[in-house]
């Protein structure tokens, strides 16, 4: 056994030294500390002799930098060169326009959860706060979503009016120009508010304010630029629309076949230099509508008129709709949820190079900016649209789930729907703190490229799911549309946010991770940049202090995924509160895999993992979670940490700890390399999976903060329009849970006494009547019980229709659809 011993020593050192991620040297001297003590405390002087010899071996070349630089360190270099992926111009655009935040931290394998809690919670000034108080809750009071999809087919014009009057489409814009200068929170809470009673009207809104042409003015624009249109755009007298979007190309910019000539032609009665488009576009919201279009497209310069480079690149550009030879098409109807969108065309349009947003200093460098820009709007719009459709739709749910009753039950009492209760109510409040998670980090004077990824793609996908859910429940209350309806439009519209702003497949299995792994990871990019630096002095020295801290990085995270897996991540220290320092452990165990597993897939495919897009989007399901969970804990602690949350919290919690544990487990069971993949499965689940999903008995806890009135509740609801005004049927839903929770007691006694009784009155007034002679209940409890019945009603009507109420006004004037292309 004394054989043995020193050896044990060494490697328990190097274990609690990489679990702590300590310096090299550190364990060097720990191990010789300890091999001293195995030589005198009587260990076997042969093993103690080896086990040090063997220590000094591994030691003296890693510490000493004449040995290492040129032994270890260059002959890897050079095998890195081979096998690091090449980088395209606009895939390295891509990853440098983006800033790095908590997001970091989750690759670091070890995550500084103090930084995390420290950061401010999200707040409202007074100025946002009677925004949202005053016109938006005006705005939301106004809007009648039947009249708008199925009507009209657009707003009223009144609708229009109020919007650009009070600025609604000026919220990005600062003071100084005329805009509202709101934050990135104020932002998501106008959108949430108003996507939570129609999507038609919060896609009007939200995309002036998302990537386009105000936000690109804003950051790019020439000061004539901004002095001009910036007001404009504030106050309504421009609605813009952005033209990436082609038949072709899809929203890959980088492919685009829209094209741009430099030349010479006439603008404002001069011969000046410019550029001669020729564009086919489609899909572009507020086109139908815009009276200035953004525009990108690639320019050549094939007669060297600004310069000596023919193809100049992607460039961006502002068309006003007059311009001659632009050709605004006939609309799109997309799902029923009819917000203007439509083709735009052109050929051979001429504009001067004042026209390029940013002038010509900017020609060409229009993927670098979309980049820049694109992670801040899709940090807000459609996370924002998301959460305002699932908490809404959530607390509606739950109150209909109790006013509704089958076989004498409250519907949301049988477990089936329960079920489904719970899944709402643990979405909502998961898709609640991502999306205000990412408008606090644009907040901060981020570009959260990866996060907004995360927070579109998931926030969009729970999105459906709820509503899914939501129709479920409701039942033919869902399916029956008309003016009652306040679901059926929202299920109809879910794939619309799926879809837009970049597919949730291809976001899923390229982009997250692709672009996570990259830039989120805190060696990998350096030492990229170290392999490729001119300098080859230079460069060998960056690439070893990366390299060996890679290393080390690696290491420690194996040593991490192996001990938490063993201890189930129940032992270690860890933030938060008693309730939520358990949750803390779990996500640094899945922070460390997640390390490592990327690193040995990165390792061993090298620039095929790009390729391996299951896996990709795998690793991706588990970086998106562990952000999720990270922002409901902010979220938890930011509220107060209050114990009715808890609930909710530990719902969305383990159902996401459950799905990282199926796409690490799906990982690495398809690993490419299959033997890598078992190794991988012995270090990250030495007793196999264990994360189970929630329980049944959480989901009850969860499915009843829906269903009664609670402070949990109103916290869910927080930020949605409730109002139970004519025009908001969900507004009277919710409100009428107070009362029908007040009543079952009376309810109860009353059928509880009719059903024993020999009364042989059918109607339900007369019921009543013959229950306060017998003094079943009193006058004041008929009175409750009649507004029960009136409440019940209200909530469970639908619509009926003439027939000819429900044939489209076009029917009669025999139009017929036609493609875009025909169009053009």
């Amino acid at each position: 056994m004394s054989i043995a011993i020193p050896f044990l020593a060494v490697l328990l050192i190097a274990g609690v030294c990489a679990y702590h991620r300590m310096r090299l040297a550190v364990w060097v001297a720990l191990s010789a500390t300890a091999l001293v003590a195995c030589w005198f405390l009587g260990a076997d002087p042969v093993a103690t002799a080896i086990a040090a010899l063997l220590t000094a071996a591994i030691a003296l070349p890693l510490l000493l930098p004449q040995i290492r630089k040129p032994y270890i360190t260059a002959p890897l270099l050079k095998f890195y060169r081979r096998i690091l992926p090449p980088l395209s111009q606009t895939e390295r655009i891509a990853l440098e326009s983006g800033s790095v935040g908590f997001e970091g931290e989750l690759f670091s394998g070890k995550p500084k959860w103090e930084s995390l809690l420290s950061q401010p919670k999200p707040e409202l000034t007074k100025e946002e706060q009677a925004f949202l108080d005053g016109p938006v809750e005006k705005l939301c009071r106004s809007i009648n979503d039947w009249d708008i999809t199925h009507v009209r087919a657009d707003l009223p014009p009144e609708m229009w009016e109020y919007v650009k009057r009070h600025k609604f489409f000026g919220m990005i814009v600062p003071k100084e120009y005329g805009g509202l200068g709101f934050s990135a929170y104020a932002h998501h809470r106008v959108i949430q508010k108003i996507a939570s009673i129609s999507s038609v009207v919060s896609s009007t809104v939200g995309v002036p304010n998302s990537l386009g042409p105000a936000e690109l003015l804003v950051h790019y624009g020439t000061p004539e630029q901004k002095d001009y249109y910036l007001p404009r755009l504030a106050d309504g007298r421009e609605v813009p629309c952005f033209a990436l979007t082609g038949p072709f190309a899809g929203s890959d910019a980088t492919s685009i076949p829209d094209y741009g000539i430099v030349c010479k032609g006439d603008w404002g009665g001069a011969q000046v230099v410019g550029v001669k488009l020729t564009f086919d576009k489609r899909y572009i919201t507020l086109a139908p509508v815009a009276t200035l279009i953004g525009l990108a497209f690639r320019m050549y310069d094939p007669d060297n008129l600004i310069g000596d480079i023919g193809d100049i690149g992607i460039t961006l550009a502002l068309l006003p709709r007059d311009t001659a030879g632009v050709d605004i098409g006939r609309r799109h109807f997309p799902l029923n949820s009819p917000f203007q969108n439509g083709p735009l065309h052109g050929r051979e349009v001429f504009i001067p190079l004042s026209q390029l947003i940013g002038g010509e200093d900017y020609a060409g460098k229009g993927w670098q900016m979309l980049n820049e820009q694109l992670s801040i709007g899709r940090s807000i719009t459609l996370p924002s649209t998301a959460s305002g459709g699932c908490k809404s739709g959530a607390v509606v749910t739950g109150a209909y789930a109790r006013i509704r009753k089958q076989f004498g039950l409250s519907i949301g009492r049988f477990e089936g729907v329960e079920e489904a209760l719970a899944r709402i109510a643990g979405k909502a409040y998961a898709v609640s703190a991502l999306s205000q998670a990412t408008a606090a980090a644009v907040d901060r004077g981020e570009r959260p490229a990866v996060p907004s990824a995360i927070a579109k793609y998931h926030c969009t996908e729970m999105g459906r799911e709820v509503v899914s859910d939501a129709m479920d429940v409701h039942g033919g209350k869902g399916i029956i549309l008309g003016p009652r309806n306040y679901l059926g439009r929202a299920w109809q519209a879910s794939p619309i946010s799926i879809t837009v702003e970049g597919a949730n497949i291809m976001t899923r299995s390229l982009l997250i991770f692709g672009q996570g792994a990259i830039l989120c990871h805190p060696w990998v990019l350096k030492e990229m940049r170290a392999a490729q630096n001119p300098d080859a002095e230079e460069g060998l020295e960056e690439f070893d202090r990366n390299l060996f801290g890679h290393i080390g990085f690696a290491l420690s995270n194996a040593v991490r995924s192996w001990w938490f897996g063993l201890t189930g991540a129940r032992i270690g220290k860890a933030p938060g509160d008693a309730y939520t320092r358990r949750f803390f452990r779990k996500l640094d165990r899945y922070s460390a895999n997640l390390a490592l597993v990327a690193d040995i897939s990165m390792l061993t495919l090298g620039g095929k993992l790009k390729f391996k897009e299951s896996l990709s989007g795998r690793l991706g399901d588990v970086l998106s979670h562990l952000y999720l969970t990270s922002a409901m804990l902010k979220r938890y602690h930011d509220e107060g940490a209050p114990v009715g949350d808890q609930p909710l919290l530990a719902w969305a919690f383990h159902d996401s700890v459950h799905t990282m544990e199926l796409a690490l487990s799906g990982a690495l069971r398809n690993f490419p390399i299959r033997p890598v993949g078992w190794l991988l499965w012995l270090v990250v689940f030495p007793f196999g999976r264990r994360a189970q999903p929630p329980s049944d008995r959480l989901g009850h806890r969860a499915a009843s903060v829906l269903m009664n009135p609670c402070d949990a509740r109103d916290r869910l609801a927080e930020g949605v329009f409730l109002t139970p005004c004519e025009n908001n049927p969900a507004g009277r839903v919710h409100s009428a849970l107070p009362k029908v929770v007040a009543a079952e007691p009376v309810e109860r006694k009353f059928l509880k006494a009719l059903k024993n009784s020999d009364i042989e009155a059918l109607d339900f007034g007369a019921q009543l009547d013959e229950g306060v002679r017998e003094g079943w209940i009193t006058a004041d409890e008929r009175q409750q019980l009649e507004e029960l019945r009136a409440l019940t009603l209200d909530a469970i009507m639908v619509d009926d229709f003439d027939v000819h109420a429900l044939r489209a006004a076009t029917y009669y004037d025999g139009q017929e659809p036609r493609s875009s292309r025909e169009a053009a």
